[in-house]
């Protein structure tokens, strides 16, 4: 079988293992519709004004915000933890001594990641749809959206691998992986709106993380032509140096991914 092939069945394998885990399954995809109704429940009706004219109310700017999270969560969270727990099974061992080639058992990991976002990201918008009435993306802003969530797994998915490097034991991965994702999603607009009057040192300290990055590009690509005060603008023009950046730091995470990675558990 060819290379290709190793992997597209390794995806298989990795989908059917996902699946035959209900529970695990359930909450993955539950978790980020717990937090977009939570979060519009607590902070109403109200709105996010970005200056100049543009505001936005809460359950639109939620929904985009929970499908950023939902990526992140899919293809950073799952798989750093996921891994490591695999690794101190001795399971990443064991199919180091295997036909299948390194690179196709990571590389079937990310395809399978990304597809659990699609599908995290395609449920957040239809909930939005459905529960607040928000609208889907359409058009040209859905091409940038499509090419944001393709960027943005592959760099968050490097991301994940380089910091198993970091991760001691399978018992550490939880509170480190949390550690170095929680406080980013907090101070780039994920869990608390940020609008035009965010004190500087947040946005300063933000737009050096690709989180931030992240979810500016997909809130563009989502919402497109949005309507403001009646008339439908581009309020959130696309910005392609946020994928830039991005990507920069998918490079970063998987040069150290490559150097630092290990198959074998901790001593």
């Amino acid at each position: 079988m060819s290379s290709l092939g190793l992997s597209l069945r390794q995806v298989r394998y990795t989908n059917t293992a996902f699946w035959r885990n209900p529970a695990s399954a359930f909450f993955t995809f539950v978790f980020p519709l717990m937090f977009l109704v939570i979060f519009t429940a607590l902070l109403g009706s109200g709105e996010v004004d970005f200056g100049h004219g543009i505001v936005l109310d809460q359950a639109t700017y939620f929904v985009g915000a929970m499908a950023a999270f939902g990526v992140i969560s899919a293809t950073y969270t799952n798989i750093a933890i996921s891994v490591t727990f695999q690794r101190d099974q001795g399971i990443l061992k064991r199919l180091r001594g295997t036909p299948l080639p390194p690179w196709a058992y990571l590389t079937a990991r990310v395809l399978h990641a990304m597809l659990v976002a699609l599908i995290l990201v395609v449920i957040t918008l239809a909930f939005g749809k459905v529960a607040y009435g928000t609208d889907l993306p359409s058009g040209t802003p859905i091409l940038e959206f499509l090419v944001t969530l393709i960027v943005g797994s592959l760099s968050f998915a490097a991301l994940a691998m380089a910091i198993t490097a970091l991760i001691p034991n399978a018992d550490a991965a939880p509170p480190i992986v949390n550690a170095t994702i929680l406080p980013l999603l907090f101070l780039s607009g994920i869990f608390i709106p940020i609008g035009g009057d965010t004190p500087a040192w947040i946005n300063t300290v933000s737009n050096l993380f690709p989180v931030r990055h992240f979810a500016d590009a997909m809130r563009a690509g989502y919402l497109g032509n949005v309507h403001v005060h009646g008339t439908a603008i581009r309020a959130f023009p696309f910005d392609w140096s946020d994928l830039a950046v991005i990507a920069a730091w998918g490079v970063v995470g998987l040069v150290l991914a490559s150097r630092f990675f290990s198959w074998e558990p901790r001593k």
